[in-house]
């Protein structure tokens, strides 16, 4: 090598050493500071205490599920419970608005389990109308809205005791139009 690329290479060696020295220096001598004081908090901090309190207070009639229903099973609801309604216009005009909200995406308009989402389920959801449920007690339809069974979930959460109920008086007018409707294409 030439002596200028010798010279060189000694003055780069000299600057990283210079640079080294430096930076250590520089750490060595810095105090010890916190510079983000917030990173202990979690151990000055009381101890949270997760859903100790309730997270918002909820409005009455918000939260159906167990109001004054005792707990049971859908065997026990379909030999015990009788619809407590009867079938007033507006008993059926709010259970048909129950049932198109809750019930027809997956059981269709007419109950006959042809609803929007049919199609995106793995099995075809029961014929309401002229299906085994039409020989079924009240109390049935009824447990298995509050319970759910198989593959349809339970709608305690999502409707009250009489809501139930009108989606029961609501589906029966179904079948109940598809038996007359039956009977006036025999004739």
């Amino acid at each position: 090598m030439n002596q200028y690329c010798l010279g060189l290479l000694r003055r780069v060696r000299g600057l990283a050493a210079f640079s080294s020295i430096l930076s250590v220096a520089l750490l060595a001598g810095a105090p010890a500071a916190w510079s983000f004081p917030w990173d202990i908090d979690m151990y000055r901090g009381s101890a949270v205490q997760p859903l100790s309190r309730a997270p918002r207070v909820m409005p009455s009639d918000t939260m159906p599920v167990n109001r004054g229903e005792p707990p049971m099973s859908t065997e026990q609801m379909t030999v015990k419970l009788k619809n407590p309604l009867t079938g007033t216009p507006e008993n059926l005009a709010h259970g048909k608005d129950l049932f198109m909200t809750n019930c027809a995406p997956c059981h269709g308009e007419s109950g006959v389990g042809n609803g929007s989402v049919a199609f995106l389920l793995k099995h075809q959801p029961k014929n309401l109308v002229t299906g085994q449920s039409k020989d079924l007690p009240d109390g049935y339809i009824y447990g298995v809205i509050r319970n759910g069974i198989l593959l349809m979930p339970s709608y305690a959460d999502a409707m009250s005791a009489s809501e139930r109920w009108q989606v029961v008086l609501y589906v029966r007018s179904l079948q109940q139009a598809a038996a007359g409707q039956n009977k006036t294409a025999q004739k």
